[in-house]
């Protein structure tokens, strides 16, 4: 019996902080344990389907070697967020510009849920391990609502 079999979790965590050490992607499980925690609150049957999702899916696809555990988990982000607010997911570029959400889904992307509520705040569900300016301004405006420029030196 192979050590997956034994434990599938064991391994699918194995493989996963070996992908995130390999790439320096950015954890996102902490993140998502919080929008499980505040989805549970807000809709229990949701986050029961999800913490079922993440067992029967997530699980044993990390742990599977023909799976990437870093789009498996980007995948599972994808649904979190989409259960947590209607709307639709964006992946921002490098120069700022949102397209549709590549398939599958790369860690190496800002990609952000933005729901349908006029005046809801957009959801991360990937933020590359170092933004670029156009992709932190969009954080800045879409995450945080900060509306006004930096203060700069005009020396």
């Amino acid at each position: 019996m192979t050590e997956t079999e034994r434990d599938p979790a064991a391994e699918a965590d194995r493989r996963f902080q070996a992908r995130l050490d390999e790439t320096g992607a950015r954890d996102p499980r902490e993140h998502y344990r919080g929008l499980l925690k505040e989805l549970k609150t807000s809709d229990p049957e949701a986050y029961r389907e999800l913490a079922e999702r993440y067992r029967d899916h997530v699980v044993p696809r990390s742990a599977d070697p023909g799976q990437d555990p870093l789009e498996v988990w980007l995948q599972y982000g994808l649904e979190l967020v989409g259960r947590m607010a209607p709307g639709r997911s964006w992946q921002i570029d490098a120069g700022g510009r949102a397209g549709p959400v590549a398939e599958p889904p790369t860690w190496e992307a800002l990609i952000l849920h933005l729901p349908d509520e006029r005046r809801a705040k957009a959801i991360p569900v990937s933020i590359p391990p170092t933004p670029t300016p156009p992709q932190k301004a969009t954080l800045d405006l879409l995450v945080q609502g900060k509306t006004r420029l930096p203060e700069t030196d005009t020396e």
